[in-house]
């Protein structure tokens, strides 16, 4: 019983199958695909064994997940207490990921990045709407039965409309670490920056656009294995009630500004993509983009427009994505914003990587480029 290894992962956004748990040094896991599609790469598990003594877990199949670039100089996350996060030593070899730790506890979490739980999603919305501007409302239900929330921020109709999404895939946790820091920032009574902003502009923000996803601890699909960022040309409530409810109510409101908030596995970068591939991609866009850009890259050392996806070709925007489908639907600027699931290498920590706290800080850090753009359009 001394040695017994009890690895879980029946628990909120858990995952892991258990192959080998018999020997401290050789415990040998895989990842459970996303359910009905071949996606994987989220991990999230709780280890019980033995404190003081080395540990090493090993992802067979890691060589054959969704994004294998995305393995290449990244690091696991650890945690004793499921609020403070660390990476530890993580290696691949083209086939198998390696994780290890000589952990000071009994029982230790690992996960691919800082788990954002649904008790905490709720928590949030139960705060925000503390604010005498904000309030809550579901705009529907998804598979599971779980709601779709949105949260409005606004004291006039006569204002310019800004959506920011977060989490359309679920593993992406960093996305809504970040809505959780823009959010505490943007209703804090104090700050004369977000008081500005609120003078020009209402907010309708939906921080886990794929809460069933996020539930079940899937790397990019809802309940029914569709990808929700291939969803926006034509949603249905067949496939993604999530898009078809948040676009619906989009229509309602209009959009001026539109921010799409993500992770991505591979590019250890914080950028952008925009809709340059539209159809309908025009000057004034353009000049948004300018804008937008030079204010982030001065707002903070964490952004950067050196690295990041190849533009689209003029005409040649895949329309299903929302960034892409919102610009043309509404002739605003629409922004994808990518976070990296191992570290900004140009301002590298080596003990926290990228985290769920560089995600907030950067989320308060976008209120400056929000600012600017408002500003345009006013």
């Amino acid at each position: 019983m001394a040695n017994k290894i009890d690895i879980s992962s029946n628990f909120d956004g858990g995952n892991i199958k258990v192959i080998n748990s018999s020997s401290f040094d050789n415990i040998e896991l895989e990842i459970n695909k996303d359910h009905q599609s071949d996606f994987f790469q989220w991990f999230y598990f709780r280890v019980t064994s033995q404190k003081d003594i080395s540990h090493k877990l090993k992802i067979l199949n890691a060589g054959s997940s969704a994004y294998v670039p995305g393995w290449e100089n990244y690091r696991a996350v650890c945690s004793y207490d499921r609020e403070n996060w660390f990476r530890t030593d993580t290696s691949f070899n083209g086939n198998e990921l390696e994780i290890k730790i000589n952990p000071t506890e009994n029982s230790f979490y690992i996960a691919y990045f800082t788990p954002y739980s649904h008790e905490r999603h709720l928590d949030l919305l139960a705060k925000s709407q503390k604010s005498q501007l904000c309030s809550m409302k579901s705009l529907g239900k998804t598979f599971d039965g779980k709601d779709i929330d949105l949260l409005t921020i606004k004291d006039s109709e006569k204002k310019l409309n800004v959506w920011m999404t977060s989490r359309q895939h679920p593993g992406e946790t960093m996305a809504e670490w970040f809505v959780q820091g823009f959010l505490e920032s943007l209703l804090d009574e104090g700050d004369s920056l977000s008081q500005k902003i609120l003078s020009l502009a209402n907010f309708y923000v939906i921080p886990n656009m794929n809460p069933d996803g996020s539930f079940r601890g899937h790397l990019r699909t809802n309940a029914k294995g569709i990808n929700l960022n291939r969803e926006w040309e034509n949603p249905s409530l067949e496939t993604g009630p999530e898009v078809f409810y948040t676009r619906e109510e989009m229509d309602k409101t209009g959009v001026d500004l539109f921010l799409d908030i993500h992770g991505d596995e591979n590019l250890p970068y914080n950028f952008v993509a925009g809709s340059e591939g539209n159809p309908s991609y025009n000057e004034k866009i353009r000049n948004l983009e300018t804008i937008f850009k030079k204010e982030f890259i001065s707002s903070t050392s964490e952004f950067q427009t050196e690295f990041g996806y190849p533009l689209d070709k003029p005409g040649e925007a895949n329309m299903t994505v929302a960034t892409n489908a919102i610009a043309h639907r509404f002739d605003c600027l629409a922004y994808t914003l990518e976070m990296p699931f191992k570290d900004n290498k140009n301002i590298p920590s080596k003990q926290f990587g990228w985290s769920a706290e560089r995600s907030e800080q950067l989320g308060r850090d976008i209120r400056r480029p929000i600012l600017s753009v408002l500003e345009a359009l006013s």
